[in-house]
Parts: structure tokens; sequence; C-alpha cells
């Protein structure tokens, strides 16, 4: 949300950023769209996705290149494994548990991260929290895929894509919004759904969005879903 923003106020264009050599990311999914525009403003900067969790850590990682959100991670110290599509690690050093609610290890002792992520050789996509998972009808859509596409529609300033309850889908996707500059809400509503039915498939589409004023993100830069 925070190099969203920074984008949106085009306030590295006010300043004298020739120092700067590195922009490290990764608190919760990245927009393809977002690092794709931050590798074309910034060219000579590094980016690079982190990973760490509180329990365990930060990770070692590198990022497959600029504009890419592959990652590979672990390091001295870690490994990883990745059971049903969720990413787990086993570290040297970790958390003991939980106080007074379920044990985070399996019985073997690795950390299950909530993290859904895809793989390809040694690096892993991560595609969000296991708990943001909206499920269409038995189909899973991951909000961050969503809020990519969103976020590449005119005069979208952020996006936060969330599950509505639906009595005979189990849940909706829907998207709230907020606007770079005043205009009419259905025509941005519009707008915003045909270029999602022309990037994705039919069942990720938004079927509620909502245009608010109110901040997208919380005190600390992530998005919030609700």
């Amino acid at each position: 949300s925070f190099l969203t923003l920074l984008l949106l106020s085009e306030a590295h264009r006010r300043h004298d950023l020739s120092s700067l050599r590195y922009i490290t990311y990764g608190a919760e999914v990245m927009p393809q769209s977002t690092l794709e525009r931050l590798a074309h403003e910034f060219p000579n900067v590094t980016l690079l996705q982190k990973y760490g969790l509180t329990e365990l850590g930060t990770l070692r990682s590198h990022s497959r290149a600029n504009d890419s959100l592959w990652v590979r991670v672990g390091g001295e110290g870690f490994r990883t494994r990745v059971v049903d599509g969720m990413l787990e690690i086993r570290a040297d050093s970790s958390m003991l548990g939980y106080l007074n609610a379920p044990s985070p290890f399996t019985p073997d002792g690795w950390f299950m991260t909530g993290d859904a992520v895809e793989v390809d050789g040694e690096y892993l996509r991560i595609l969000g929290r296991a708990s943001d998972l909206i499920n269409v009808a038995g189909r899973k859509v991951y909000p961050g895929e969503v809020e990519s596409v969103v976020q590449e529609v005119e005069n979208v300033a952020e996006v936060a894509v969330f599950g509505e309850r639906h009595p005979f889908t189990g849940q909706i996707v829907a998207a709230r919004i907020t606007l770079q500059r005043p205009e009419d809400a259905r025509v941005v509503e519009q707008r915003v759904r045909d270029h999602c039915r022309a990037r994705l498939e039919a069942y990720k589409v938004p079927a509620k969005v909502l245009i608010t004023a109110e901040p997208l993100h919380s005190v600390r830069q992530k998005t919030t879903r609700r």
C-alpha cells in the first residue's frame, strides 16, 4: 500500500532519489501492475521481495527479476516445503508456540505459515493468505490477483478485494475502491468490470464494486479487507 501511494503521489518525481539503491517489499502481496510500474519508475534500483515471520524471523530472499513476483527464500538455518499449496518452514530457531491457542507446527516440526504459493523450480510465488481466500461456488479466488488487475484501471487509486457472503455461491468477489479524482461511480464500476472481464475468469470478476473515500490501508500501510 505504501508503494502504491508513493506512485500515486508522484513524490519521487519531486525529490532527488539518485542515491536510492534498493526498494524492499513483502508485508503483503504486491500487485504485479504496481511492481511493473515501480520497475519502470526506478530503472536503476534493485527491487527485492522479502519474506519473514514474527514466529521464525526473516529468511534470505532473492527475486527472479526486478519486475517478477517469483522469489527464492530460505538460506542458512531454514528449510522450506510446500504441502497442498501451502508454504511450511522449518527453522533452527523459532518460537515455542502461542499462549492459549493451537500450535502452528506440524507433528514433525514444520511451521504452517498460512501462505498459499505456487512453485516453479526453486522459486515461489506467494498468492496470499489462506484466511483471505474467497470461495466462489467451490472455486478459489485470491484477492491479490484481482487487486492487481483492478489497479490497472484508469482513475483507480487503491483497491481492496474481499469475499462477501452469498446465498447461492457461498461468496462473491467484492471490491472497494478509492479514486484519484472525482468521477461518476457508475462509470467507474462499469469500467472496472469491463477491464476485469477482459483479464480474468468470469467468477473472479467483482460482482460488487464500491466507491469510497475512506482509506483502504491500516496505520501499518497494509490493505484492509472487510
